[in-house]
């Protein structure tokens, strides 16, 4: 791992910056790319990474991220595609613009960052391309239909880009975990209160943990270890898959 050169999208807080925690210390010369300039530049400093200021839903500056990732370190060795929101809502009220900003941002980012990124890799003939998913990336819910739609079209470019990059030496997985304590969470739960008309205190209990038969939220640094595996040489042969985080959502 040291000395690979590692892109890590939405990695300003919660699991981007777990994971560009972790591949720094693993010896990587990481880019951390977000939207909010003044934390991604704080936390940059703070792990010894390269920060990109970056809008994913603008194609130009998905190639501007690779080519300052490039251009910074003659490479792009990893990409994590972390960067995601949320938005909850039922179908007839989901404002079009929304739909249109979450797809570009959660599927068709990924596409771009991913061909972007190819030659790279493929000259090297090594490389690995992690899709941060979701347990919607398997499964549906009601209210969520742009975040679900993107995810499970994630799920089918991580199996496209896998059969394609097998031959050069490119794994690409989805990691799909249930939910995570992150801000982005924390946010859905005042969302899902009044969506489905409850007290906030019982969101959790009720609707994120429902399907759990673990009844605890996963913790970021659990996502970012998994990349870490699948980075490493161990994971070789590991390509093309769905790995779920899930407290066993999955298994019913």
């Amino acid at each position: 791992m040291k000395e690979k050169v590692a892109v890590v999208t939405g990695a300003s807080s919660g699991i981007g910056l777990s994971i560009a925690e972790q591949l720094s210390k693993a010896g990587c010369k990481v880019v951390m790319a977000d939207i909010n300039k003044e934390k991604g530049i704080e936390e940059a400093n703070r792990i010894g990474a390269k920060f990109f200021q970056v809008d994913l839903s603008r194609r130009s500056d998905c190639r501007d991220l690779i080519d300052f990732a490039g251009n910074s370190f003659g490479s792009v060795d990893i990409l994590v595609n972390n960067a995601g929101i949320q938005h909850v809502s039922p179908v007839e009220d989901f404002p079009e613009d929304k739909w249109d900003f979450m797809i570009s941002l959660m599927l068709t980012a990924p596409f771009l960052l991913t061909k972007y990124s190819w030659n790279y890799m493929k000259e090297k003939k090594w490389g690995r391309i992690i899709n941060i998913n979701s347990v919607h990336g398997l499964r549906a819910s009601e209210f969520k239909s742009a975040y679900i739609s993107a995810k499970h079209g994630l799920s089918g470019l991580t199996k496209t880009t896998a059969l394609e990059g097998g031959k050069y030496g490119i794994t690409v997985n989805s990691i799909c975990p249930a939910y995570v304590r992150t801000p982005l969470v924390d946010n859905q739960i005042d969302a899902q209160a009044k969506t489905h008309g409850i007290p906030r205190e019982k969101v959790i209990e009720e609707i994120m943990l429902k399907k759990a038969y673990v009844k605890k939220l996963i913790e970021p640094s659990e996502v970012g270890s998994m990349v870490l595996y699948l980075c490493s040489d161990a994971a070789q042969c590991i390509t093309g898959s769905m790995i779920t985080i899930d407290c066993g959502w999955t298994a019913s």
